[in-house]
This record gives C-alpha cells, structure tokens and sequence, in this order.
C-alpha cells in the first residue's frame, strides 16, 4: 500500500504524539526515583476516563483488528459476542470483583491469591501467568501487528516485529504504567477515530459511493453473516456453540479475563478511588459495544466483497482487514495505519508492563532477594520487560501456520481462564475455600483441558471452558468438605456497604444491558 504526503504526516503526528506525551509523563523530579508504585500502579492516580481508555486500547490489539476481523469474515456477528458479552462483564466485575481487590490493596492477582490462599498457589498462578502471556499473548500481538504491516506496507515480517517491538518499548519500558496508561488515551482517540473512519470507507466502496447503500448492500448479500446465535449445522459451531455462548463458557473467559487478569485489570487497580475504576469500567463497557463496527464488520464486508468478485481471494481469514486497508484512499490511510498501530503498541505495552509487574514483585521479590529496594524492583521490571519483547520476537514468526489467530488465543488462554476464575471465586465468596483445594484448581484446570482436548476432541472449546470450570469448582469445594479447616474470618470478611455502587454507575450499566438486549433481540 503506497503512501501520500499527507498520509505519512498523520502516521508522524500519531508517532510524536505518543512517544513525546510517554517520555513527558515518565521524567522523574529531580533527585526522585520511581517506587513500585509509581512503575507498577501510575502512583494510583488514573481518573476514570483514562482508566476506561486505557482498558479498550489494551484490549484491542492487532488480535481483534486481524483476528476479529478474519473471524468476521469467516464466521459473521456471532464473533462480536465477544465483545458485547464483554460490557456486561465489565459491570459484574466492577461492582463484585473491584472492590475486593482496592480494599486489600493489592498490586498483582497473585498477591490476592496469597493473602486469601498462600504462597504455593501464588506461585503456581504468577508462573502459569507468565508462560501464557509470554508465550500466547505477547507474541500474537506481534505476529499480527507484523502481518498487518506486511500487507500492508511491504514490510518483512520480522522486520515488522522488531519495529513493533522497539516503538512500544521506547516509553513504555522506561515510564512504566504511567506511561502505558495515559498514552492509551492518545491511543484509543485514533484507534476509534481511524477504525470508524475505515469502517465508513469500507461501506462507501460496498455501496458504490453511498454509505446508506453499503450497508442494504451487506445485509442484502450477506444475511447469514448476522446470526448471532449459530445452530449445529454451521461451519464454525465449534468456535461459537450456540446458546453455549451466552450462557455457558464463553462467561468463564469473559469473567477470567477482566476480572482476573493482571493485563486489564491492572488499570483499575491504578484508580484513585473505588468510585473512579468502577465509572472507568462503565465507560470501557460501552465503548465495547461500539467495537465491533470496528473490528467485526469490516471483516464481513470484505467476505461480500470476495463473494461478489469485487476483489480477489484473499487466502485465510486474517488478511481481511490488512486488505480493506489497502483499498482505503490517500488522505485516510495514515489515520486508518496510525489506528492500527495505536492497537498494537499499547496492548505490547501494557502486557510488558503486567508482565514485569508479576515477575518482580511475585517472584523476583519472593524468592530471589526479598529485601530488593524499591529502586532494584523498579529497574528488575524494566530487565524483564526487555527479556520478555526478545522471547516473543523470537516466537512470533511461528504462528504464521495459524488459519484463524484469534481463535488460537481463545483457546489456549481457556486451559487457564477455567481454573483461574474458579480460584478467584472461591476466593471472593466461598468462605470454606482452602489452599490445598485452590492448588488443585489450578493444577486440574490444566489435565481437565488435555484430557477433554484429547479424548472428546469434538466438544467445542467453549464448551470446554464451562465444563473444565464446573469441576475446577467441584475440586475446591470436596477439598473444603474433606479438610474441614476452621474458616479465617480475617481472609474473608469485607466491610459493611463495601459493594454499594453510585447512581451513576447504575445509570450507565443499565443503559449497557438495555442496549445489549436489543442487539441480540435484532440479531438473533
């Protein structure tokens, strides 16, 4: 895709913004050096707004962009389940999860598991933790980003990597969560922006210039693209198992992945008030819904376009996106470029940062030198985020064998997700829980996974997900009944009116589920 003038001016200006407004952030007062709770958790001073901001471009990366958008094309709406399932999550967590976690003052899950459980079952999670976001979800991120910018710009794929890799790494690695989190809001402007405007282009040309008849064009040619809900006799049942979506696992990935991951909750946990991170996940809730216009429409545009011989086969799935891109006109592509890439680098930015955050206060700290000052962690945080880019640089050209990407995350994340939300729950509200029957969640999620994977290989993963959950759940509770270990009130008890919520906040999350209802309602 060749660039204009006036292209690479936007993409400069995109470029300057974030990098000089992270160093700006970042600069230390002198003679002050950064705490762990100023690297880790921003100082916890992040207003509602940036923390809602900031959990939408951490969570939309090149994954959704490529993957979402591949998903789109092959499967239809039924993929943005996804992402409106994910609003009504967000209320459930900040009203129930939040407020536990601000209350202990915590500042990673595993430091959570440890004071409810103890150190064994924190350690088994933060390396669990480590392996998966090294390993999946780092290195997606950068494959994709790198696919995108293959496609798009001529770029090799590793070079795409590296570049990636190095322009995430000049703010963020230095200036910590600050830096993530208020760059994101620079972030999600153009990552908004740009998507909507590619979205708007993308109907102009289905429409032959209209956008009005772009879209009587995709429902017209496409109808089957908007089943919500599938049935057994389609394709990609599998992914999407039908009433299984909304009411079986697809909420155990949901709840683990906003609920009780580092990555995005961390965001909340860097709030300065309660009252804050829950408007900030109220706000993220409805930019959720908005999302897959973004990320799942253009994906099915471009399956109408194939269809209708408007373009040329286009190979797999995941090169739906990077392929409208290069159909938009000079004077958008810098903005619709400069969007994905805003996705791409602070999703790698946030997860270097969760990542270090685990590492240097729930291992580092723990066992190698318990008496590190708050300087030495600071600077440990920094070396991982380092050694974790250049792991996932050296991994990410593997999964150019992958057909659908996102669905490879899904699936992997869920050997976690099943026996991770069960220990969390446990933890919350189950006051007879023990260790012991924590440990063994989280060890059964795993051989519950292979097992099924192996043995019922047709069950559908999300299916997989929810019966996994059930007996991870099932394991906690025997082993409480077999222990009968006297309950530690102090593990377990909150304050009075510790969940209450403000009008607001009830406002904006029944306008989330009103909205939600009547989606599924037209796309049943």
């Amino acid at each position: 895709m060749k660039f204009d003038l006036i292209d690479t001016v936007v993409f400069i200006v995109y470029c300057v913004l974030v990098v000089g407004l992270g160093l700006w952030v970042s600069r230390e007062k002198k003679g002050v050096k950064k705490d762990s709770k100023d690297y880790f958790l921003a100082s916890k001073a992040l207003p509602w707004w940036a923390v809602g901001a900031s959990l939408i471009a951490s969570n939309i990366s090149a994954e959704q962009f490529i993957g979402m958008s591949g998903s789109g094309f092959a499967i239809g709406m039924g993929i943005a389940s996804y992402e409106f399932m994910a609003a009504l999550t967000l209320i459930i967590v900040a009203m129930f999860f939040l407020p536990i976690y601000l209350h202990r003052g915590i500042y990673t899950m595993p430091q959570f598991l440890e004071q409810r459980f103890d150190k064994r079952v924190k350690t088994v999670m933060a390396i669990f933790w480590l392996v998966v976001f090294v390993f999946v979800n780092l290195t997606s991120i950068l494959y994709l980003g790198a696919l995108a910018v293959e496609k798009m710009m001529e770029v090799d794929l590793m070079w795409g990597i590296i570049g990636l890799a190095i322009f995430s790494a000049v703010y963020s690695i230095y200036g910590g969560l600050k830096a993530v989190a208020w760059t994101d809001v620079i972030q999600v402007v153009f990552l908004i922006g740009g998507g909507l405007v590619t979205t708007y282009v993308a109907f102009q040309l289905l429409g032959d210039g209209s956008v009005v008849n772009g879209v009587k064009e995709l429902a017209a040619r496409a109808p089957e693209k908007f089943d919500m809900i599938l049935d057994k006799g389609h394709p990609s049942y599998s992914e999407l198992p039908g009433l299984s979506v909304l009411i079986g696992g697809l909420w155990v990935a949901n709840l683990y992945y906003w609920g009780c991951n580092q990555y995005i909750i961390q965001r909340a946990l860097a709030s300065k008030s309660l009252d804050q991170a829950q408007k900030g996940l109220v706000f993220a809730g409805f930019l959720k819904i908005l999302l897959p216009l973004i990320i799942v429409i253009p994906g099915i545009i471009c399956f109408v376009m194939v269809k209708d011989d408007m373009i040329a086969d286009i190979g797999k799935p995941d090169n739906a996106y990077p392929t409208l891109l290069s159909m938009i006109p000079a004077g958008i592509r810098g903005l619709a470029f400069a969007a994905l890439v805003a996705a791409i680098v602070s999703s790698l930015a946030s997860m270097m940062n969760s990542i270090s955050s685990i590492f240097t206060l729930d291992v580092y700290k723990s066992y190698i030198d318990k008496e590190a000052s708050e300087t030495k962690m600071v600077g440990v945080g920094r070396i991982t985020s380092i050694v974790a880019l250049i792991v996932a640089c050296a991994v990410a050209p593997v999964l150019s064998n992958l057909d659908q990407a996102f669905q490879y995350i899904q699936e992997f994340t869920g050997f976690v997700s099943p026996g991770a939300l069960a220990i969390f729950l446990a933890g919350f509200f189950y006051k007879k829980a023990t260790s012991n029957g924590a440990l063994a969640a989280a060890l059964g999620t795993f051989v519950f996974s292979i097992l099924f994977k192996v043995l019922v290989p047709s069950m559908p993963f999300m299916d997989r997900m929810g019966v996994v959950f059930l007996l991870c759940c099932l394991l906690i509770v025997l082993f409480a009944l077999f222990e009968k270990k006297p309950v530690e009130q102090n593990k377990v008890s909150y304050p009075k009116g510790l969940f209450r919520t403000t009008t607001g906040f009830k406002v904006g999350a029944v306008l989330i589920v009103i909205i939600l209802a009547f989606l599924y309602i037209i796309w049943w």
